[in-house]
């Protein structure tokens, strides 16, 4: 353990822009950012996963939406006041650094990249199957290949590029998401003149067994269903260091994340299952929003819904390599990584960062193809649980960042966390109760998702440890 770390300025911010090496550039517009913000939170698993949940807790399926969202909501209250305080592209890894040690920054950071590595495998291929669909003439690895070089391209370009094109992309699911809410929300209380709609209503949440027609415990269950579909909430505050006003734009995707929640996921979630019966076989056959669709009469239906999930494919795309990049670029920064990482280029992309993070997500879709039973199937077990280590270091950090600040530069505290430290702590509770919980899930996958998360953690908390120690022998010996 280092001795108490300082507050800092932001560090990513050039000395002299358009000088190569010089960092990162404020190349985000404010309309980027809070398309980002409001994006980050419409994750193509929303559209393809939850039909799975509404099987299995029925209409409760929204309690557990409301749980994970609340908690989603507290751990980025936490996350914004000490990214408030101190924007920088590392984001809970850098506060982590600073508030729990090198150890701590290190491994939660390289688990980060591991994550966003694979989606990009995951989002690939998911792209590529609706696009081979379209379009048969092109192989699925051919399609993969294709939506992976462009993005690349994109993200290489600038981070303007970036945002540029993730701000039509969300803009795309945010208009898509908001026309199904309003247009379902009509159909529901038979306001939508013209259109077949005879399911609909209101009774649907409590007939067909009830609200809850599995039991209290089924919501549980759906906890563990939903809660990697909320990963992605976290950007804005790893983007904020490359916009126009830091603080602001965090302090902004901070306390806009309630209605953001609220909306996107509650509100289409209840639409769906208000419009259609829970246990609807055409909910499983066809998945939750295309169903929904169906049963209002709309023609094709099932192509405008692929067309925006291949939106959210790419959305995520887009920011899994931006994000898996900006988190190279802070271990480099650190020396928690290759000094490669942190060079920029005149523009302030770095270009080193971004290749070797495509370069792993390009294996991991040769390993999808090749290997999808085995050695895919390890990597994204592996790396299913990291949504919820990067909460609890976020907890724990914030725990130990607010003593910090409040000595340091109280003034800095713009955002607060609410009922501190009492909120916290019960967030950091949840959080280990619901790992717990997933070690009794053996129907859904849970229990080896934990244990292989557990495995790669426990590795890389090893690498991060002998390095320190390491490290610190080897300033011993230079003060010798």
């Amino acid at each position: 353990m280092t001795s108490q770390p300082t507050l800092t300025e932001a560090e990513d911010g050039p000395e002299e822009p358009g000088e190569p090496g010089s960092g990162l550039q404020a190349g985000l517009k404010n309309r980027h950012l809070s398309m980002i913000a409001i994006g980050g939170v419409i994750g193509a698993g929303l559209f393809v996963g939850s039909s799975s949940g509404i099987a299995t807790a029925g209409p409760g399926i929204l309690l557990s939406y409301a749980l994970v969202g609340t908690l989603v909501v507290l751990v980025m209250r936490m996350l914004g006041e000490m990214s408030a305080a101190n924007p920088t592209s590392g984001s809970f890894s850098a506060h982590a650094d600073r508030a729990l040690g090198p150890w701590a920054g290190f491994s939660i950071g390289w688990l980060y990249w591991f994550f966003w590595v694979v989606v990009l495998a995951v989002e690939a291929t998911a792209g590529a199957k609706i696009l081979e669909g379209w379009i048969p003439a092109v192989p699925q690895w051919g399609w993969a290949l294709i939506v992976m070089v462009v993005l690349t391209a994109t993200n290489l370009a600038s981070v303007g590029s970036y945002g540029e094109f993730e701000f039509w992309f969300a803009g795309i699911k945010v208009v898509a998401i908001a026309a199904f809410i309003v247009v379902g929300g009509l159909a529901v209380f038979g306001l939508l003149p013209g259109v077949d709609s005879a399911q609909a209503g209101l009774a649907n949440l409590t007939e067909h067994g009830g609200f809850l027609p599995h039991g209290a415990g089924a919501i549980l269950t759906g906890v563990l269903l939903v809660v990697f579909s909320f990963m992605g909430s976290e950007i804005p505050t790893l983007a904020a260091g490359e916009s126009e006003d830091p603080q602001r734009a965090v302090t902004k995707a901070t306390n806009s994340i309630i209605w953001r929640i609220a909306v996107f996921y509650l509100g289409s979630i209840f639409v769906v299952v208000a419009l259609l019966p829970w246990d609807s076989q055409s909910i499983i056959d066809k998945g939750s929003y295309v169903a929904a669709l169906d049963s209002l009469g709309i023609a094709n239906a099932g192509q405008i819904m692929n067309f925006i999930v291949l939106t959210s494919v790419l959305s995520c795309l887009n920011s899994g390599l931006y994000t898996a990049s900006r988190m190279a670029f802070s271990l480099g920064q650190r020396g928690d990584a290759p000094g490669a990482f942190a060079r920029t280029t005149a523009r302030g992309v770095p270009r080193t960062a971004i290749l070797v993070s495509v370069v792993f997500g390009f294996v991991a879709v040769f390993f999808n193809y090749e290997f999808p039973d085995s050695v895919f199937l390890f990597l994204v077990n592996s790396s299913g649980a990291v949504a919820l280590f990067v909460w609890l270091v976020i907890c724990f950090s914030q725990l130990r960042m607010r003593k910090i600040i409040q000595a340091e530069a109280p003034e800095k505290l713009v955002v607060r966390m609410w009922l501190f430290p009492y909120l916290t702590w019960a967030a950091a509770a949840v959080i280990v109760f619901v790992l717990g919980y997933m070690l009794t899930d053996t129907e859904h996958n849970g229990r080896t998702t934990v244990l292989l998360s557990l495995l790669v953690a426990a590795l890389v908390l090893v690498v991060a440890v002998v390095r320190q120690k390491v490290t610190a022998r080897k300033a011993l010996a230079c003060e010798d």
